[in-house]
């Protein structure tokens, strides 16, 4: 599939350590060491591409801070372990809304009505199968039966 395709995403992050982040305009959190899921959007020209630069972020290969999750991501003790996508549809909101409810009020949702587009749970493997269960339930509820998710790699370039 090409990543110019676009659609809907959730990183699910493992992070290793606690970790105090300064999120822009939400300011100071801490966040305990673990299993966490961020979901956002890739309808831009640049589709899948918005992913990549995530993963720079978390190989801080790239310092820039511009959406909440960089924050996250730029942290030390944080990695993406994988990606559930869905291509070809917007589902970000029907995604976020399905996961376990989030540690930061407002966190990615800054555009939306949603509580938190960040996730967190016990356990990194349940947190992905959430994660894919999430974007498979949101698909049918959209106009686009030829939407597909799958799930890559965290580090895939």
């Amino acid at each position: 599939m090409s990543d110019a395709v676009g659609g809907s995403y959730t990183l699910v992050v493992d992070l290793a350590a606690d970790a105090t982040l300064s999120a822009g305009a939400l300011g100071e959190h801490r966040l305990p060491a673990g299993a966490y899921a961020y979901t956002g959007s890739a309808l831009g020209s640049g589709g899948f591409a918005r992913v990549d630069r995530h993963r720079r972020t978390a190989r801080d290969d790239h310092d820039v801070r511009h959406w909440h999750v960089d924050y996250l991501l730029g942290h030390p003790a944080a990695r993406i372990d994988r990606v559930v996508r869905s291509a070809g549809v917007d589902v970000e909101c029907a995604v976020a809304e399905r996961l376990p409810e989030g540690p930061v009020d407002g966190f990615g949702a800054s555009d939306c009505g949603c509580p938190s587009h960040l996730a967190a749970a016990d356990g990194l493997d349940a947190l992905a199968e959430r994660a894919l269960a999430a974007h498979e339930a949101a698909i049918p509820a959209t106009d686009h039966p030829e939407a597909t998710v799958e799930v890559v790699a965290g580090s895939e370039a």
